[in-house]
Protein backbone atom coordinates (compact mmCIF):
# COMPACT_ATOMS: atom_id res chain seq x y z
CA UNK A 1 0.00 0.00 0.00
CA UNK A 2 1.04 3.15 -0.96
CA UNK A 3 1.19 6.66 1.49
CA UNK A 4 3.48 9.57 2.12
CA UNK A 5 5.91 11.44 4.51
CA UNK A 6 5.90 15.16 4.41
CA UNK A 7 9.31 17.24 4.47
CA UNK A 8 7.83 20.53 3.86
CA UNK A 9 5.05 20.97 1.30
CA UNK A 10 7.19 18.11 -0.62
CA UNK A 11 6.07 14.70 -0.04
CA UNK A 12 8.56 11.37 0.10
CA UNK A 13 6.41 8.22 -1.29
CA UNK A 14 6.13 5.57 1.79
CA UNK A 15 5.49 1.78 0.95
CA UNK A 16 3.18 0.09 3.49
CA UNK A 17 4.16 -3.56 3.88
CA UNK A 18 2.20 -5.95 5.94
CA UNK A 19 3.11 -9.62 7.11
CA UNK A 20 1.60 -11.48 9.29
CA UNK A 21 3.17 -15.11 10.11
CA UNK A 22 2.91 -17.97 12.69
CA UNK A 23 4.02 -17.16 16.29
CA UNK A 24 3.03 -15.38 19.44
CA UNK A 25 -0.05 -13.01 18.89
CA UNK A 26 1.83 -9.16 18.30
CA UNK A 27 1.25 -5.82 16.19
CA UNK A 28 3.79 -4.06 15.61
CA UNK A 29 4.25 -1.21 13.43
CA UNK A 30 8.53 -0.73 12.50
CA UNK A 31 10.44 1.90 10.18
CA UNK A 32 11.23 4.67 12.88
CA UNK A 33 7.02 5.59 13.37
CA UNK A 34 6.75 8.23 15.91
CA UNK A 35 3.98 8.19 18.84
CA UNK A 36 1.36 8.97 16.69
CA UNK A 37 1.98 6.46 14.22
CA UNK A 38 2.86 3.47 17.00
CA UNK A 39 -0.67 4.45 18.44
CA UNK A 40 -2.08 3.61 15.04
CA UNK A 41 -2.55 0.05 16.56
CA UNK A 42 -5.21 0.75 18.95
CA UNK A 43 -6.91 2.92 16.25
CA UNK A 44 -6.84 0.12 13.77
CA UNK A 45 -7.61 -2.28 16.19
CA UNK A 46 -10.38 -0.58 17.11
CA UNK A 47 -11.77 0.47 13.75
CA UNK A 48 -11.73 -2.75 12.20
CA UNK A 49 -13.54 -4.64 15.70
CA UNK A 50 -16.00 -1.64 14.61
CA UNK A 51 -16.70 -3.41 11.24
CA UNK A 52 -17.10 -6.81 12.84
CA UNK A 53 -13.39 -7.89 11.72
CA UNK A 54 -10.82 -9.29 13.96
CA UNK A 55 -7.12 -8.88 13.99
CA UNK A 56 -6.47 -13.40 13.22
CA UNK A 57 -3.93 -14.13 16.15
CA UNK A 58 -0.90 -14.36 14.74
CA UNK A 59 2.32 -12.27 14.71
CA UNK A 60 1.74 -8.93 12.48
CA UNK A 61 4.34 -6.66 11.35
CA UNK A 62 3.41 -3.15 9.63
CA UNK A 63 6.79 -2.02 7.95
CA UNK A 64 6.96 1.75 6.90
CA UNK A 65 9.67 1.44 3.73
CA UNK A 66 11.90 3.74 3.49
CA UNK A 67 12.81 2.43 7.68
CA UNK A 68 15.38 5.42 7.59
CA UNK A 69 12.98 8.23 7.38
CA UNK A 70 11.05 9.76 10.19
CA UNK A 71 7.39 8.97 10.17
CA UNK A 72 5.20 12.00 11.47
CA UNK A 73 1.37 12.22 12.15
CA UNK A 74 -2.03 10.39 12.59
CA UNK A 75 -2.33 10.04 8.41
CA UNK A 76 -0.74 6.40 8.34
CA UNK A 77 -3.81 5.40 9.94
CA UNK A 78 -5.63 3.92 6.74
CA UNK A 79 -2.87 2.62 4.36
CA UNK A 80 -1.91 0.87 7.02
CA UNK A 81 -5.44 -0.63 7.82
CA UNK A 82 -5.91 -1.27 4.23
CA UNK A 83 -2.56 -3.53 3.99
CA UNK A 84 -3.96 -5.20 6.89
CA UNK A 85 -7.39 -5.61 4.74
CA UNK A 86 -5.27 -6.90 2.29
CA UNK A 87 -3.15 -9.42 3.80
CA UNK A 88 -6.60 -10.60 5.55
CA UNK A 89 -8.31 -10.77 1.95
CA UNK A 90 -10.60 -8.57 2.86
CA UNK A 91 -10.08 -6.63 -0.15
CA UNK A 92 -8.79 -8.31 -3.67
CA UNK A 93 -5.02 -7.94 -4.03
CA UNK A 94 -5.28 -5.76 -6.84
CA UNK A 95 -7.99 -3.26 -5.31
CA UNK A 96 -5.40 -1.02 -4.03
CA UNK A 97 -2.93 -0.74 -6.80
CA UNK A 98 -2.44 2.46 -8.27
CA UNK A 99 -3.54 4.33 -5.40
CA UNK A 100 -1.85 6.00 -2.48
CA UNK A 101 -3.99 6.56 0.85
CA UNK A 102 -4.21 8.93 4.36
CA UNK A 103 -6.38 9.54 6.95
CA UNK A 104 -7.00 8.96 10.37
CA UNK A 105 -9.44 6.49 11.67
CA UNK A 106 -12.05 6.71 14.57
CA UNK A 107 -12.94 4.05 16.86
CA UNK A 108 -15.95 3.65 15.12
CA UNK A 109 -14.08 2.94 11.37
CA UNK A 110 -14.81 7.19 10.13
CA UNK A 111 -11.81 8.46 8.73
CA UNK A 112 -10.93 11.88 10.00
CA UNK A 113 -9.12 14.89 7.77
CA UNK A 114 -5.45 15.12 8.17
CA UNK A 115 -3.32 17.90 7.12
CA UNK A 116 -1.46 17.98 4.09
CA UNK A 117 -4.08 16.47 1.43
CA UNK A 118 -3.44 18.85 -1.41
CA UNK A 119 0.79 18.45 -1.49
CA UNK A 120 -0.64 14.54 -1.14
CA UNK A 121 -2.64 14.51 -4.13
CA UNK A 122 -0.17 16.29 -6.35
CA UNK A 123 2.63 13.95 -5.48
CA UNK A 124 0.67 10.92 -6.16
CA UNK A 125 -0.52 12.79 -9.65
CA UNK A 126 3.42 12.93 -10.29
CA UNK A 127 3.74 9.28 -9.60
CA UNK A 128 0.87 8.59 -11.72
CA UNK A 129 -1.39 7.73 -8.34
CA UNK A 130 -4.86 8.04 -7.27
CA UNK A 131 -5.51 8.96 -3.60
CA UNK A 132 -7.64 7.72 -1.07
CA UNK A 133 -8.01 10.61 1.33
CA UNK A 134 -10.98 11.56 4.44
CA UNK A 135 -14.56 13.17 2.44
CA UNK A 136 -13.56 16.38 4.53
CA UNK A 137 -10.56 16.41 2.29
CA UNK A 138 -11.85 15.34 -1.19
CA UNK A 139 -12.28 18.99 -2.14
CA UNK A 140 -8.75 19.89 -1.56
CA UNK A 141 -7.44 16.88 -2.98
CA UNK A 142 -9.46 17.31 -6.25
CA UNK A 143 -7.21 20.73 -7.23
CA UNK A 144 -4.49 18.37 -7.96
CA UNK A 145 -5.80 17.69 -11.37
CA UNK A 146 -6.77 14.79 -13.10
CA UNK A 147 -6.02 12.29 -10.24
CA UNK A 148 -8.40 9.16 -9.85
CA UNK A 149 -9.89 10.31 -5.82
CA UNK A 150 -11.84 8.40 -3.85
CA UNK A 151 -12.94 10.39 -0.54
CA UNK A 152 -14.96 7.82 1.63
CA UNK A 153 -16.79 8.91 5.20
CA UNK A 154 -16.08 5.15 6.45
CA UNK A 155 -13.79 2.66 6.42
CA UNK A 156 -16.99 0.46 5.37
CA UNK A 157 -18.00 2.64 2.42
CA UNK A 158 -14.18 2.60 1.30
CA UNK A 159 -14.43 -1.16 1.59
CA UNK A 160 -18.10 -1.40 -0.34
CA UNK A 161 -16.51 0.71 -3.06
CA UNK A 162 -13.56 -1.74 -3.67
CA UNK A 163 -16.16 -4.59 -3.82
CA UNK A 164 -18.44 -3.33 -6.07
CA UNK A 165 -21.56 -3.07 -4.28
CA UNK A 166 -21.15 1.00 -3.41
CA UNK A 167 -20.06 3.48 -5.86
CA UNK A 168 -18.04 6.56 -4.43
CA UNK A 169 -18.72 10.12 -5.96
CA UNK A 170 -15.60 11.72 -7.17
CA UNK A 171 -14.75 15.03 -5.17
CA UNK A 172 -15.32 18.29 -6.68
CA UNK A 173 -12.70 20.96 -6.17
CA UNK A 174 -13.95 23.79 -3.76
CA UNK A 175 -12.99 27.60 -3.57
CA UNK A 176 -13.90 28.95 -0.79
CA UNK A 177 -16.83 32.01 -0.70
CA UNK A 178 -14.52 34.80 -0.14
CA UNK A 179 -17.45 37.41 -0.56
CA UNK A 180 -16.86 38.79 3.46
CA UNK A 181 -16.16 42.39 3.00
CA UNK A 182 -12.59 43.45 3.93
CA UNK A 183 -11.88 46.48 5.72
CA UNK A 184 -12.21 49.70 3.49
CA UNK A 185 -9.81 52.65 2.94
CA UNK A 186 -12.79 55.07 3.19
CA UNK A 187 -12.96 54.21 7.37
CA UNK A 188 -9.52 56.35 7.50
CA UNK A 189 -9.59 60.09 7.16
CA UNK A 190 -6.54 61.95 6.86
CA UNK A 191 -3.09 60.28 6.38
CA UNK A 192 -2.74 61.10 2.78
CA UNK A 193 0.95 60.53 2.78
CA UNK A 194 0.35 57.44 4.67
CA UNK A 195 -2.34 56.23 2.04
CA UNK A 196 0.15 57.01 -1.10
CA UNK A 197 2.73 54.89 0.90
CA UNK A 198 0.03 52.02 1.18
CA UNK A 199 -0.87 52.29 -2.33
CA UNK A 200 2.85 52.16 -3.48
CA UNK A 201 3.71 49.28 -1.41
CA UNK A 202 0.19 47.38 -2.73
CA UNK A 203 1.50 48.45 -6.52
CA UNK A 204 5.38 47.03 -6.35
CA UNK A 205 4.58 44.39 -3.63
CA UNK A 206 7.13 46.22 -1.55
CA UNK A 207 8.09 46.34 2.25
CA UNK A 208 6.33 48.81 4.32
CA UNK A 209 7.42 50.56 7.72
CA UNK A 210 4.90 52.93 9.60
CA UNK A 211 6.07 55.04 12.11
CA UNK A 212 3.98 57.78 14.51
CA UNK A 213 2.69 57.98 17.69
CA UNK A 214 -0.41 55.73 19.47
CA UNK A 215 -3.78 55.58 17.70
CA UNK A 216 -2.82 57.58 14.81
CA UNK A 217 -4.64 54.92 12.54
CA UNK A 218 -0.82 52.59 11.58
CA UNK A 219 -2.69 48.82 12.41
CA UNK A 220 -5.89 50.59 10.79
CA UNK A 221 -3.98 51.24 7.48
CA UNK A 222 -2.19 48.01 7.45
CA UNK A 223 -5.28 45.62 7.94
CA UNK A 224 -6.97 47.66 4.67
CA UNK A 225 -3.93 46.67 2.73
CA UNK A 226 -5.46 43.32 1.63
CA UNK A 227 -8.26 45.00 0.39
CA UNK A 228 -5.64 46.66 -2.64
CA UNK A 229 -4.05 43.48 -3.69
CA UNK A 230 -4.63 41.53 -6.42
CA UNK A 231 -6.46 38.46 -6.24
CA UNK A 232 -3.79 35.25 -6.09
CA UNK A 233 -3.15 33.99 -9.41
CA UNK A 234 -3.81 29.96 -9.70
CA UNK A 235 -0.11 29.11 -9.65
CA UNK A 236 -0.09 31.33 -6.26
CA UNK A 237 -3.06 30.46 -5.16
CA UNK A 238 -2.42 26.75 -5.21
CA UNK A 239 1.53 27.40 -3.35
CA UNK A 240 -0.46 29.24 -0.48
CA UNK A 241 -2.69 26.37 -0.31
CA UNK A 242 -0.44 24.22 -0.44
CA UNK A 243 1.64 25.57 2.53
CA UNK A 244 -2.03 25.85 4.31
CA UNK A 245 -2.69 22.23 3.99
CA UNK A 246 0.40 21.17 5.54
CA UNK A 247 -0.17 23.57 8.48
CA UNK A 248 -3.97 22.41 8.86
CA UNK A 249 -5.94 25.36 7.88
CA UNK A 250 -7.79 24.00 4.80
CA UNK A 251 -10.42 23.49 7.49
CA UNK A 252 -13.32 22.66 4.55
CA UNK A 253 -11.39 21.66 2.33
CA UNK A 254 -11.83 24.60 -0.11
CA UNK A 255 -8.84 26.91 -1.55
CA UNK A 256 -9.48 30.65 -1.69
CA UNK A 257 -7.84 33.17 -4.10
CA UNK A 258 -7.50 35.93 -1.07
CA UNK A 259 -3.85 36.86 -0.21
CA UNK A 260 -2.77 36.04 3.17
CA UNK A 261 -2.44 38.27 6.12
CA UNK A 262 -0.95 37.32 8.71
CA UNK A 263 -0.43 39.40 12.22
CA UNK A 264 1.23 37.78 14.86
CA UNK A 265 2.02 38.83 18.36
CA UNK A 266 4.88 40.46 19.75
CA UNK A 267 5.93 37.81 21.83
CA UNK A 268 6.19 35.29 19.07
CA UNK A 269 9.64 33.09 19.38
CA UNK A 270 11.44 32.44 16.34
CA UNK A 271 10.34 28.98 15.76
CA UNK A 272 6.77 30.83 15.55
CA UNK A 273 7.82 32.92 13.38
CA UNK A 274 10.23 31.12 10.85
CA UNK A 275 9.04 27.61 11.47
CA UNK A 276 10.11 24.66 13.40
CA UNK A 277 8.91 22.46 16.39
CA UNK A 278 9.39 19.03 16.57
CA UNK A 279 7.62 18.27 13.16
CA UNK A 280 9.63 21.02 11.71
CA UNK A 281 5.80 22.80 11.23
CA UNK A 282 5.81 26.16 9.20
CA UNK A 283 6.36 29.33 10.66
CA UNK A 284 4.19 32.75 10.28
CA UNK A 285 6.68 33.87 7.49
CA UNK A 286 5.60 30.86 5.50
CA UNK A 287 1.94 30.67 6.14
CA UNK A 288 2.10 34.56 4.61
CA UNK A 289 3.17 33.24 1.37
CA UNK A 290 2.24 35.67 -1.14
CA UNK A 291 0.26 37.27 1.02
CA UNK A 292 1.40 40.22 3.95
CA UNK A 293 2.90 39.71 7.21
CA UNK A 294 2.08 42.84 9.70
CA UNK A 295 4.26 42.97 12.41
CA UNK A 296 3.16 45.44 14.63
CA UNK A 297 5.14 47.34 17.87
CA UNK A 298 7.94 46.08 16.14
CA UNK A 299 10.67 46.64 18.68
CA UNK A 300 8.83 44.85 20.89
CA UNK A 301 9.95 41.50 18.92
CA UNK A 302 12.67 40.28 20.16
CA UNK A 303 16.10 40.59 18.26
CA UNK A 304 16.64 36.95 18.01
CA UNK A 305 13.33 37.30 15.63
CA UNK A 306 13.66 39.82 13.88
CA UNK A 307 17.22 39.41 12.61
CA UNK A 308 16.02 35.81 11.51
CA UNK A 309 13.39 37.66 9.09
CA UNK A 310 16.43 39.02 7.12
CA UNK A 311 17.55 35.88 4.78
CA UNK A 312 14.11 35.03 3.84
CA UNK A 313 13.47 38.58 2.96
CA UNK A 314 15.77 38.59 0.16
CA UNK A 315 15.55 34.51 -1.09
CA UNK A 316 11.96 33.98 -0.22
CA UNK A 317 12.93 30.77 1.47
CA UNK A 318 12.89 29.72 4.76
CA UNK A 319 14.92 27.09 5.65
CA UNK A 320 14.29 25.43 8.90
CA UNK A 321 17.43 23.24 10.27
CA UNK A 322 16.93 20.67 13.13
CA UNK A 323 19.16 17.71 14.28
CA UNK A 324 16.04 15.15 13.02
CA UNK A 325 14.84 17.11 9.93
CA UNK A 326 15.91 20.01 7.49
CA UNK A 327 12.72 21.51 5.83
CA UNK A 328 12.73 24.71 3.52
CA UNK A 329 9.55 26.33 2.87
CA UNK A 330 8.51 29.34 0.54
CA UNK A 331 8.11 32.67 2.50
CA UNK A 332 7.78 35.41 -0.49
CA UNK A 333 6.11 37.36 1.98
CA UNK A 334 5.34 41.40 2.04
CA UNK A 335 6.66 42.79 5.26
CA UNK A 336 4.11 45.89 6.67
CA UNK A 337 5.06 46.78 10.12
CA UNK A 338 4.92 49.41 12.75
CA UNK A 339 5.93 51.37 15.63
CA UNK A 340 6.22 54.24 17.81
CA UNK A 341 9.00 56.72 17.81
CA UNK A 342 9.93 56.09 21.06
CA UNK A 343 8.65 54.15 23.93
CA UNK A 344 6.12 56.88 25.09
CA UNK A 345 5.32 57.14 21.40
CA UNK A 346 5.09 61.26 22.07
CA UNK A 347 8.39 61.97 20.49
CA UNK A 348 7.66 64.71 18.53
CA UNK A 349 4.76 66.19 20.69
CA UNK A 350 6.47 69.38 22.48
CA UNK A 351 3.07 69.19 25.07
CA UNK A 352 3.97 65.29 25.60
CA UNK A 353 7.24 64.77 25.36
CA UNK A 354 9.25 62.03 26.65
CA UNK A 355 11.61 63.54 29.22
CA UNK A 356 14.23 61.38 28.27
CA UNK A 357 14.15 62.40 24.77
CA UNK A 358 15.88 61.88 22.25
CA UNK A 359 17.65 59.35 24.55
CA UNK A 360 14.79 57.28 24.62
CA UNK A 361 14.00 57.26 20.51
CA UNK A 362 17.66 56.13 20.18
CA UNK A 363 17.22 52.85 22.66
CA UNK A 364 13.97 52.44 21.39
CA UNK A 365 14.82 52.49 17.56
CA UNK A 366 18.04 50.89 18.32
CA UNK A 367 16.44 47.32 18.44
CA UNK A 368 16.13 47.25 14.70
CA UNK A 369 18.95 46.63 13.29
CA UNK A 370 20.24 48.58 10.14
CA UNK A 371 20.57 45.53 7.89
CA UNK A 372 16.82 44.82 8.52
CA UNK A 373 16.07 48.78 8.19
CA UNK A 374 17.78 48.60 4.87
CA UNK A 375 15.35 45.39 3.81
CA UNK A 376 12.29 47.71 4.09
CA UNK A 377 11.69 49.52 0.81
CA UNK A 378 9.26 52.16 1.88
CA UNK A 379 9.19 54.53 5.09
CA UNK A 380 6.53 56.86 6.14
CA UNK A 381 5.74 59.34 9.18
CA UNK A 382 2.28 58.20 10.24
CA UNK A 383 1.30 61.69 12.18
CA UNK A 384 -1.40 61.68 14.70
CA UNK A 385 -4.83 62.86 13.38
CA UNK A 386 -5.87 66.24 14.35
CA UNK A 387 -9.77 66.57 15.36
CA UNK A 388 -10.47 68.95 12.66
CA UNK A 389 -9.59 65.96 10.54
CA UNK A 390 -11.81 63.39 12.38
CA UNK A 391 -14.79 65.72 11.86
CA UNK A 392 -14.35 66.00 8.83
CA UNK A 393 -16.75 63.50 6.05
CA UNK A 394 -15.44 60.21 5.08
CA UNK A 395 -13.07 60.21 1.95
CA UNK A 396 -14.33 59.57 -1.07
CA UNK A 397 -11.82 56.99 -2.74
CA UNK A 398 -12.52 53.83 -1.44
CA UNK A 399 -10.42 50.76 -1.39
CA UNK A 400 -11.87 49.47 -4.49
CA UNK A 401 -10.83 53.01 -6.54
CA UNK A 402 -7.12 52.71 -5.23
CA UNK A 403 -7.32 48.22 -5.58
CA UNK A 404 -8.22 49.36 -9.78
CA UNK A 405 -4.60 51.50 -10.01
CA UNK A 406 -2.90 49.15 -8.12
CA UNK A 407 -4.53 46.31 -10.54
CA UNK A 408 -3.01 48.06 -13.68
CA UNK A 409 0.29 48.71 -12.09
CA UNK A 410 0.64 44.99 -11.86
CA UNK A 411 -0.17 44.19 -14.99
CA UNK A 412 2.15 45.91 -16.13
CA UNK A 413 5.02 44.21 -14.32
CA UNK A 414 3.77 41.02 -14.95
CA UNK A 415 3.94 41.87 -18.67
CA UNK A 416 7.36 43.32 -18.70
CA UNK A 417 9.22 40.61 -16.86
CA UNK A 418 7.28 38.08 -18.76
CA UNK A 419 8.64 39.76 -22.00
CA UNK A 420 12.00 39.64 -21.02
CA UNK A 421 11.88 35.82 -19.84
CA UNK A 422 12.26 36.76 -16.02
CA UNK A 423 10.70 34.50 -13.17
CA UNK A 424 9.71 37.60 -11.33
CA UNK A 425 6.25 38.68 -10.73
CA UNK A 426 6.78 42.55 -9.04
CA UNK A 427 9.19 44.90 -9.05
CA UNK A 428 10.22 44.19 -5.32
CA UNK A 429 11.30 40.65 -6.56
CA UNK A 430 13.77 42.46 -9.30
CA UNK A 431 17.32 42.22 -8.20
CA UNK A 432 19.79 44.52 -9.67
CA UNK A 433 21.27 43.87 -13.04
CA UNK A 434 17.35 43.30 -14.08
CA UNK A 435 16.59 46.38 -12.55
CA UNK A 436 19.64 48.52 -14.79
CA UNK A 437 17.55 47.38 -17.37
CA UNK A 438 13.88 48.08 -16.60
CA UNK A 439 14.29 50.87 -14.09
CA UNK A 440 17.31 52.85 -15.23
CA UNK A 441 16.42 56.63 -14.72
CA UNK A 442 16.70 59.27 -16.83
CA UNK A 443 19.90 61.67 -17.33
CA UNK A 444 18.66 63.86 -14.10
CA UNK A 445 17.01 60.74 -12.48
CA UNK A 446 20.37 59.40 -12.31
CA UNK A 447 21.94 62.26 -11.06
CA UNK A 448 19.60 62.92 -8.17
CA UNK A 449 20.41 59.27 -7.47
CA UNK A 450 23.41 59.30 -7.62
CA UNK A 451 24.03 63.01 -5.25
CA UNK A 452 21.41 61.10 -2.81
CA UNK A 453 22.85 58.09 -2.37
CA UNK A 454 26.42 59.50 -1.25
CA UNK A 455 24.77 62.01 0.72
CA UNK A 456 22.24 59.80 2.77
CA UNK A 457 24.88 56.48 2.31
CA UNK A 458 22.64 54.32 0.64
CA UNK A 459 24.37 50.96 0.47
CA UNK A 460 23.95 49.16 -2.65
CA UNK A 461 20.84 47.49 -1.70
CA UNK A 462 18.95 50.75 -0.87
CA UNK A 463 20.12 51.93 -3.82
CA UNK A 464 18.49 48.77 -5.52
CA UNK A 465 15.16 49.84 -3.21
CA UNK A 466 15.07 52.95 -4.40
CA UNK A 467 15.36 52.15 -8.03
CA UNK A 468 12.23 49.50 -7.66
CA UNK A 469 10.35 52.38 -5.85
CA UNK A 470 10.76 54.75 -8.75
CA UNK A 471 9.71 51.82 -11.28
CA UNK A 472 6.40 51.32 -9.43
CA UNK A 473 5.36 54.78 -9.03
CA UNK A 474 6.13 54.98 -13.32
CA UNK A 475 4.04 52.21 -13.86
CA UNK A 476 1.41 53.18 -10.90
CA UNK A 477 1.54 56.66 -14.15
CA UNK A 478 1.32 54.29 -16.59
CA UNK A 479 4.93 56.00 -17.59
CA UNK A 480 7.60 53.53 -19.70
CA UNK A 481 10.01 55.93 -18.34
CA UNK A 482 11.92 56.50 -14.89
CA UNK A 483 12.11 60.05 -14.44
CA UNK A 484 13.33 62.70 -12.25
CA UNK A 485 10.83 63.25 -9.96
CA UNK A 486 9.88 59.29 -9.79
CA UNK A 487 13.87 59.19 -8.44
CA UNK A 488 12.60 62.43 -5.91
CA UNK A 489 9.67 60.71 -4.66
CA UNK A 490 11.44 57.54 -4.02
CA UNK A 491 13.98 59.15 -1.77
CA UNK A 492 11.31 60.69 -0.09
CA UNK A 493 10.64 57.34 1.76
CA UNK A 494 13.87 56.56 2.95
CA UNK A 495 15.13 57.58 6.17
CA UNK A 496 17.86 56.65 8.72
CA UNK A 497 16.83 55.75 12.30
CA UNK A 498 17.81 57.10 15.54
CA UNK A 499 20.77 55.73 16.92
CA UNK A 500 22.65 55.78 20.04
Amino acid sequence: MNTVAFQGIDTLPIDVQVTMANGLPAFTIVGLPDKAVAESRERVRAALAALGLGLPPKRITVNLSPADVLKEGSHFDLPIALGLLAAMDVLPDDALTGYAALGELGLDGAIARVSGVLPAAIGAHAAGLGLICPESCGGEAAWAGEVPILAPATLLSLINHMKGTQTLTPPAPELRDDDAPLPDLADIKGQETAKRALELAAAGAHNLLMMGPPGAGKSMLAQRLPGLLPPLQPKEALEVSMVQSVAGLLSDGAITRRRPFRDPHHSASLPAMVGGGARAKPGEITLAHHGVLFLDELPEFSRQTLESLRQPMETGRAAVARANAHVTYPARFQLVAAMNPCRCGHLDDPALTCARAPRCAQDYQSKISGPLFDRIDLHVDVPAVSAADLSLPPPAETSADVAARVAKARAIQTARYEKVGQPVATNAEADGALLEDVAAPDPDGRKLLTDAAERLKLSARGYHRVLRVARTLADLEGEPDVRRVHVAEALSYRRVMARG
